[in-house]
This record gives C-alpha cells, sequence and structure tokens, in this order.
C-alpha cells in the first residue's frame, strides 16, 4: 500500500489528554498573570482578556470537544484558585457563551479570519457576564453597561482574535486533533 494510501492512524488518547492539559496550563498561566496587571481603564470589568487566545487557538486547531475541555477547565481552577465563588458564575456564562459563539463562527470563517470569532466571542463573553449580573442583582438597569462592555469586547476581541490566528499560522504543534 502506497504512502499516500495508507489508513489515517487514529490520535491517541494520551496526545489529546496531554494536549489539553498543556492547553489548559497556558490558560491558566496567562489567567493568572492577567490579573497581577493593573486595570487598563477605570472601568469596572473590562480587561484584555488574554485566556481567550488559547480558547481560540484550541477551537480552530484541536476542536470543538478540547477548546470546551480546555475552557471549562481552565474557569474551574480559576475560580478554585482566585478564592472568588461568584467569579465562577460570571466566568461560566461569559466563557461558554462566548464558545457557543464561536463554534459555529468557526465553520465559516478561514484561518486568516480568526479575529472575527475573537470579536464576537468577546462580544458574547460580555453578554453571558452581563446575564449573569442582572440574575444576581435583579435589575434590569445593567443593561444599559453593556455600550461600554461592547466597545471594549471589540477592540480586546480583535486583539485576542489577531494573537490566536497568528499562533495559529505560526506554530506546528499541536497536530490537528480532528
Amino acid at each position: 500500500m502506497s504512502a499516500d494510501k495508507a489508513p489515517k492512524k487514529p490520535i491517541s488518547l494520551t496526545l489529546r489528554l496531554t494536549t489539553d492539559a498543556m492547553l489548559t496550563a497556558l490558560a491558566l498561566g496567562i489567567w493568572f498573570l492577567e490579573a497581577q496587571l493593573p486595570p487598563l481603564i477605570p472601568v469596572p470589568g473590562v480587561k484584555l482578556g488574554l485566556s481567550n487566545i488559547v480558547t481560540l487557538f484550541a477551537l480552530f486547531r484541536l476542536g470543538p470537544a478540547d477548546a470546551a475541555a480546555v475552557l471549562i477547565a481552565r474557569v474551574l481552577l480559576a475560580s478554585l484558585f482566585g478564592g472568588q465563588a461568584v467569579s465562577l458564575l460570571f466566568s461560566l456564562c461569559g466563557g461558554l457563551l462566548a464558545f457557543l459563539v464561536m463554534w459555529p463562527v468557526k465553520r465559516i470563517v478561514t484561518n486568516r479570519q480568526i479575529w472575527v470569532a475573537g470579536i464576537l466571542g468577546a462580544l458574547a463573553h460580555n453578554t453571558g457576564q452581563i446575564l449573569a449580573a442582572r440574575l444576581l442583582i435583579g435589575q434590569s438597569a445593567i443593561f444599559a453597561y453593556l455600550p461600554v462592555l461592547a466597545v471594549s469586547g471589540i477592540l480586546t476581541g480583535l486583539f485576542t482574535g489577531i494573537c490566536a490566528q497568528e499562533a495559529i499560522r505560526r506554530l506546528p504543534f499541536p497536530p490537528r486533533l480532528t
């Protein structure tokens, strides 16, 4: 049998788990470093969201199952290490809504348009956090804050999206697992 006709080898579970664990550790480390930085602007809730670079990388390089695993593990561990239980609600709502928006976007953008998924994911993340805040405080006035978060989401999402796009373009590892 010629080399081009050889059946594809299935990716080992060990490689998949190891890759996901490394990306989770990277995302957690980035989250921790970002938490040490002073706020960019004096607006509560506005941050770069640098760990989303890893989520985007995992989604576009590895696939949705691996990206979801990395995202959920990072959110749970960050909440545990951060010691703030309420951050779990905000992070899960924002992160899962962002993932649910970026996943179908992955199907329609090219590897040169990952920044689009970054922007849409950041906007969804901010929306998820506003919904969590609405649930917690019970006041719809919190939605007035959404335009401020939308502007920051576009800018930070563009940045994280470009970073993920460049990482995918430049890094040969990990191999595509899907």
